[in-house]
């Protein structure tokens, strides 16, 4: 598939860009290598001033990446908005707090001398990026390892080049040296040559499963650590005792932000049946009242799906849904617009045979669940292969939190909207993934954790019984 901007408001191809040829993936990883030589004897205060700066130029330009962003993918543009200023945050957070996350980890030992963890930049990290949130994905692997001193080479998605060169411009821009970040576009095997290359000692990717067991393969084939943030089907779980007037004003934002392309979307919502009547009505009213429209146009509030792909696999998904026997309460009708805008839709009675059952609908589908019990809800919460993310109303904080524990997936937010921020480690298990970004845990991704222990003489006797090198004098 070509890189290419074809906005989905309006069908038009924007711009292309042509693939990157092998020589410029040498040029990459070679420059890339001797930066890693570089930095790694450089203060790390040096590197979080660089930081500061990208924060302070990502919010000079952003008004031109925010329009980059929606004609790339079809984002609203006060959400296109919102992502630049999360960014500048997440460089800022990093920049202040990254040495200090770094510094040696001393350690209580029998061993003789004294033991610390250190932890140093391991060399060129390969980032696997997606399309949904184009400049927050590259951000959550680039300000953690810029820190750490580990160069990055970042193969976008194809239909987000504009944004990807753009802020790969920005850094450059605020100061950071060559190889700090290089975009390149490059097709999958040339991912795979990098991945092969010594001087690439760690993989990052976000995307689908698929591109994850592709990606994790050739990592793995290589002995190279990665981390994967795959997808997912959170559950929101609304309790019998939830405040519903907060439920209200949460559900349908939970679901229809960035169109509902966001992993950590709710996808499925597991509501109480004394609050169940209630719940779909407010959601049927909740996406009616949605405006399709240019996603430009600040008065628009329903934005087209990023590409007609994603749009006709969705409604393939949705028929397939129906004929197994989910109802359609509200939805399923086109929208008389010539970009790829997909109505908001609600299923329930959806059966465990049911397809939509344990299959991520990565767009406006509302899939709601009605139980009896709280272990009711939990069963159902966790019967789908994915854990990524979840929320859970109730009417009393602590109890909801007990209900959270119980839930598998790597993250759960008990009455509020599911947010992300740089101290907040994200990641999922099961088929979500496994490995954190963001956080002090991401800043460690991709770390070698040294250990050293000194002492002014050699102890021989070693009370831990371990392995002890004797000399000749000794036997």
């Amino acid at each position: 598939m070509a890189y290419r901007t074809v906005n989905p408001y309006n069908n038009e191809v924007v711009k292309e860009y042509p693939f990157a040829t092998d020589d410029q993936l040498q040029d990459a990883l070679a420059t890339g290598h001797d930066l890693y030589e570089t930095m790694k004897k450089q203060p790390i205060a040096d590197r979080a001033k660089i930081l500061h700066n990208v924060a302070a130029k990502l919010r000079e330009h952003e008004d031109e990446l925010a329009r980059a962003c929606t004609i790339d993918m079809g984002k609203l543009i006060g959400e296109s908005r919102g992502e630049v200023e999360l960014v500048a945050i997440i460089a800022d957070w990093f920049a202040d707090h990254g040495e200090e996350i770094l510094k040696p980890e001393k350690i209580d030992t029998i061993a003789t001398g004294e033991a610390e963890i250190q932890h140093h930049a391991t060399g060129v990290i390969m980032m696997v990026e997606p399309w949904n949130f184009p400049y927050y994905q590259i951000m959550r692997v680039f300000a953690p390892n810029f820190i750490v001193g580990n160069p990055m080479i970042l193969k976008h998605a194809a239909n987000t080049p504009t944004s990807a060169q753009m802020f790969a411009d920005v850094v450059a821009e605020a100061g950071a040296p060559k190889g700090s970040l290089t975009n390149l576009f490059l097709s999958y095997d040339q991912v795979t040559e990098a991945i092969d290359d010594p001087r690439v000692q760690g993989v990052a990717l976000t995307g689908s499963e698929r591109g994850g067991t592709s990606v994790a393969g050739a990592a793995g084939k290589a002995l190279k650590k990665n981390t994967m943030e795959l997808g997912g089907m959170d559950p929101f779980v609304v309790l019998g005792d939830a405040n519903m007037d907060d439920v209200a004003d949460i559900a349908w934002r939970a679901r229809i932000y960035n169109t509902g392309q966001v992993c950590t979307s709710s996808k499925r919502f597991i509501v109480m049946d004394n609050v169940y009547d209630q719940f779909v009505d407010v959601l049927k009213d909740k996406f009616s009242q949605l405006k399709p429209g240019d996603p430009l146009d600040p008065n628009t509030t329903l934005a087209p799906m990023n590409t007609k792909k994603a749009k006709e696999k969705l409604q393939g998904q949705l028929d397939d849904a129906i004929a197994h026997g989910a109802k359609v309460v509200y939805g399923n009708e086109p929208i008389d617009l010539p970009g790829q805008f997909f109505r908001p839709t609600i299923l329930t009675d959806i059966s465990k045979d049911n397809p939509a059952y344990k299959t991520e609908l990565f767009g406006p589908i509302a899939c709601v669940y009605k139980v009896h019990s709280e272990e009711e809800a939990i069963e159902v919460a966790n019967d789908n292969p994915y854990g990524l993310g979840g929320i859970v109303f109730a009417g009393d904080a602590d109890h909801g939190a007990e209900v959270a524990s119980q839930i598998e997936t790597g993250m759960v937010f008990v009455n509020n909207f599911m947010s992300t921020l740089p101290e907040l480690p994200f990641g999922g298990v099961k088929l979500s993934g496994y490995g954190r970004e963001m956080s002090h845990i991401g800043e460690f991704a991709f770390v070698n954790e040294q250990l050293i222990v000194k002492a002014d003489k050699p102890n021989l006797k070693n009370p831990a019984g371990g392995l002890v090198a004797f000399g000749p004098d000794d036997q």
